[in-house]
């Protein structure tokens, strides 16, 4: 078998002096060596040096293949970094790797916290929202930042969402010999960062987050008052039974709140929904939880709007069912995945029980009603009755 064309190679800020053996010999003998401007100065290749085109193209090495050849990146490549990018377009023959210490390592060793423990976020990429699950009390949380300017406006998000009272350090330079560690409470942030070479610590104090169970509460969503209420949601997501890694069909998905408990569980979503303005709501959601890169917003009506789409693990209906749409689902269903449809008509209803008695599951009847106050008394509203359906192909 011969050697590997391609080494990947993780480094620091402390440039050739950290580097292995393996790795000094694969920077002498490559013809062509990409990476960040800042890497190929930190490796002192000269003109071998190839800057990374941007936005990121990794097929540009693959026009190198066969000649050795060497890509540098921070740290560890495949944290958060082009390792993965290029692996999955090579056979396993044709790479090896040499990672440094990461970022995420780098700044928990510095202050002394488990790593296996700290929710680890690139944000020089994404929008602070992505925090937004990970915000709890006490929580230990490492960001990789875009410059040194997005350190203030991370502070300052921070604490108009209630965690004024966290402690930042904001982390320059890791492993080089201009690192710089410095502390401040979030709500009193105010000094300026030097080098864009930075990374946040962020442990969580003041606000309590959003919770983690089933059914949160319907004025944390944007909606018209097209939404799937707190209990019946809490019911429906249990039938849905959400899996990490998993992916949904949210058919009809009003305000998106459905979407967004299920990829809160580590999930993937898609919602249709039939009018634009609603499909705005779902969006905005989406951004508000973090979770936008987890959503996708298909406007249109089910079943033409499925077209196309990728097979589903599970499918929410949460209302509109009839038979052409049934027959367009199930066909599309495999073994294993779940569908739960919601009824709020006594048509629809009726078709829910023909569908139970054909294929099994689940047939519940749901009443609920909520105390309103009227003048100086309460009353109870009208229940509203809901009939869900749940079974598994």
């Amino acid at each position: 078998m011969s050697d590997p064309w391609l080494t990947i190679i993780g480094i620091g800020e402390d440039g050739l002096a950290g580097l292995s053996e393996a790795s000094r010999k694969a920077l002498a003998k490559a013809e062509t060596v990409f990476g960040g401007e800042r890497h190929l100065a930190l490796a002192g290749v000269g003109s071998r040096g190839r800057p990374w085109p941007v936005p990121f193209d990794a097929n540009v090495v693959l026009s190198c293949r066969a000649r050795p050849t060497v890509v540098l990146a921070s740290g560890d490549p495949f944290w958060h970094g082009a390792g993965t990018s290029l692996a999955e377009k090579l056979g396993a023959n044709e790479w090896i790797a040499h990672p440094a210490p990461s970022t995420f390592s780098l700044a928990a060793a510095r202050l002394g916290w488990r790593l296996e423990a700290t929710t680890c976020i690139g944000l020089h990429a994404a929008p602070f929202e992505r925090l937004v699950p990970h915000l709890v009390r006490d929580a230990h949380i490492i960001c990789l930042m875009r410059d040194a300017a997005a350190v203030g406006d991370l502070a300052k998000w921070l604490t108009e969402r209630g965690w004024g009272a966290s402690l930042m350090w904001t982390l320059e330079a890791l492993g080089g010999p201009r690192e710089y560690t410095d502390q401040h409470r979030v709500d009193l942030f105010a000094e300026e960062v030097a080098a864009d070479l930075v990374a946040v610590a962020v442990w969580a104090r003041g606000a309590q987050g959003i919770p983690r169970s089933s059914g949160l509460p319907d004025d944390l969503f944007v909606h018209d008052g097209q939404i799937t209420k707190r209990p019946v949601r809490a019911l429906a997501l249990s039938a849905l039974a959400p899996r990490s890694g998993e992916r949904l069909w949210d058919l009809g998905a009003g305000s998106g709140s459905i979407s967004v408990e299920w990829t809160l569980c580590g999930g993937t979503a898609i919602a249709v929904e039939a009018r634009e303005d609603r499909a705005a709501n779902i969006r905005k959601n989406a951004a508000a939880f973090g979770l936008a890169h987890r959503i996708t917003v298909v406007t249109g009506r089910a079943p033409e709007a499925l077209v196309g789409l990728e097979a589903p693990d599970a499918v929410f209906i949460g209302g509109g069912l009839d038979e052409v749409l049934f027959d367009a689902i199930w066909t599309r269903l495999s073994p294993g995945a779940r569908l739960v449809a919601h009824a709020v008509t006594l048509e629809t209803e009726a078709l829910l029980g023909e569908l139970h008695q054909r294929h099994g599951g689940e047939l519940t009847r749901v009443e609920i009603s909520q105390v309103a106050p009227l003048g100086r008394y309460r009353s109870w509203e009208p229940a509203r009755p809901v009939v869900q359906w749940s079974a598994m192909r």
